[in-house]
């Protein structure tokens, strides 16, 4: 007969443990001691860009002296130097205007101002989606200056890396309190009249009115679909943990702590014909009939409203990002986890799961058949409550190999 003490200790070595690890093998392609990461892309020739936006963090707005720059490019482990060159990241003045009241983002249309997301076409060329808007030194985020500010930058990486376009969104589409968030490509000639394709971005204002963009890449013209929160319904009051901590927004250094605001992320499917997306402050995942966004007819936004498809549960997730085989990635940050959306059944389960997913920032799928991805502690930074800086350099860029010979969607 064991004793109680024996007993006690040999139930306790007998409970089951969460090994907090699952799939694929995990790399860490980068890490990042400098500024804080979100967005990245990797080109044709495994060239490696990033963002570092100053719409989330003060530390990396340029203040026309202190050498921040808004788009980097990976040179080694640990290093990044400011791409397409430092003139480009170099606003006269810097990010902000100080010279308004109250003050605004700089508004040079041929200059990166506060750059969000960085993604990589179909023909191998770089996109930069510039906001326009950086914070503060305490943490103000300033509105953009409309037009000049927010814009969609083209690089041609086979040309010296040379701006080819540069696509300035008017007041009319972008607000001065609009967020641009994510941006996809579709090159399909079909399309549209001018045969150059189609961009997708989602506006991601925490103010007012948030939606979703359309340009045509060939004529420049921009219009939006799903403007406002009630089209993709969400929790008002919605809550995640991470690490056993609730995760509720702090907007600015006086303002009334909040709970999460609507972050857009958006993604195609590997034939073009469907756009997933979804909400922070949700677990749910919807899609929509691209053909149903293109439409230019007065009844165009009611048929897009009216082809909203919910696609069940995603996990609280920040990127996406689709292979070649249809599959759909996207960040599940309560479970330091890649998830894995399966069109065949309707079903998301874990793909890959790592104690150093610490927070699953963007995603990109290279022509190697790996998935990369930016992890940033975003959940400790000083816009989440207690609004404190709570971040522990360095951040980190990871990947993974993709199953069944997955690859790099190109729509072309």
């Amino acid at each position: 007969m064991h004793s109680g003490l024996r007993c006690g200790l040999s139930e306790a070595q007998e409970l089951l443990a969460d090994t907090g690890v699952a799939g694929p093998p995990l790399e860490v392609v980068h890490y990042y001691y400098g500024q804080w990461p979100t967005g990245v892309g990797v080109s044709k020739t495994g060239r490696i860009f990033t963002t570092f936006p100053p719409g989330f963090d003060p530390n990396s707005t340029f203040d026309g002296s202190n050498g921040r720059f808004s788009v980097g490019e990976l040179k080694s482990k640990d290093s990044e130097v400011a791409w397409p060159n430092v003139e480009l990241n170099s606003p006269p003045g810097g990010a902000i205007n100080y010279t308004t009241n109250p003050p605004t983002g700089a508004n040079y249309p041929n200059y990166i101002i506060a750059a969000q997301s960085v993604v990589i076409d179909g023909l191998d060329r770089a996109w930069i989606l510039d906001t326009g808007r950086s914070l503060t030194p305490n943490g103000s985020l300033v509105p953009a200056s409309v037009p000049g500010g927010p814009k969609l930058i083209g690089i041609d990486l086979s040309k010296n890396d040379t701006v080819f376009d540069t696509i300035v969104f008017s007041p009319d589409v972008v607000f001065p309190d609009s967020y641009l968030q994510d941006v996809r490509f579709d090159l399909r000639p079909h399309l549209t009249p001018s045969g150059k394709g189609v961009a997708y971005i989602t506006d991601s204002s925490i103010n007012t009115i948030n939606g979703l963009l359309v340009v045509d890449l060939g004529t420049h013209e921009v219009w939006r679909r799903f403007d406002g929160p009630s089209v993709a319904p969400v929790d008002q009051q919605f809550n995640a943990y991470i690490w056993g901590t609730p995760l509720l927004f702090q907007p600015g250094p006086t303002s009334p702590t909040r709970y999460l605001p609507l972050g857009r992320r958006l993604s195609l499917s590997a034939d073009g014909e469907e756009l997933f997306f979804g909400v922070a402050e949700s677990r749910m995942l919807w899609s929509v009939k691209t053909e149903l966004l293109r439409r230019r007819d007065a009844g165009s936004e009611l048929a897009a409203q009216a082809g909203l498809t919910t696609r069940g549960q995603k996990g609280v997730s920040d990127g996406y990002e689709v292979d070649s085989n249809g599959l759909l990635y996207f960040g599940n940050v309560e479970q330091n986890a890649i998830n894995v959306y399966h069109e065949s059944n309707g079903t998301a389960s874990v793909w890959v799961r790592d104690p150093r997913i610490n927070w699953a920032d963007t995603l990109a799928i290279a022509e190697d058949g790996y998935l990369y991805f930016t992890v940033n502690q975003l959940q400790l930074s000083p816009i989440i409550f207690p609004g404190t800086d709570r971040r522990v350099k360095p951040y980190g860029l990871l990947r993974a190999k993709l199953p069944g010979n997955g690859t790099k969607v190109n729509l072309i």
